[in-house]
């Protein structure tokens, strides 16, 4: 259902550097890209993460109510995860832990602002 999701970024190298590394650990590497935009995933069959300077040339911003979750495969997972983004520069938007009976997560800020969520879901 979903094929990919595109942020923008202020500064290419300093974001790879950050989505590089974290996106390793489910993974993810960097697939192709160019220039201004960069494809993370596992393969060109499944969802992708990709990061861009925008191409109208202005600000990269992040949206209110706009989020990335990213599957931890596991509550470790996710602790790792959000561990491995506060270690690499991102904010703290909310500790991991239970916030349904069904769903365990953690909420960072990457270093543009783009609000990232860790998780497991248990149905």
């Amino acid at each position: 259902m979903l094929g990919y999701v595109t942020i923008g970024v202020s500064d290419m190298a300093r974001a790879e550097s950050f989505y590089g590394p974290l996106l390793a650990e489910v993974g993810a590497t960097q697939l192709f890209g160019q220039d201004r935009i960069k494809f993370y995933g596992t393969g060109p069959d499944a969802a992708m993460l990709a990061i861009c300077t925008p191409y109208d040339e202005q600000a990269a911003n992040c949206g209110n109510g706009n989020m990335i979750a990213i599957p931890g495969g596991s509550r470790e997972g996710v602790d790792k995860l959000y561990a491995k983004a506060l270690e690499l520069g991102a904010k703290d938007e909310g500790e991991p832990g239970d916030r349904l009976p069904i769903f365990y997560g953690g909420y960072v800020r990457d270093l543009d602002g783009n609000k990232l969520c860790f998780f497991e879901m248990k149905m």
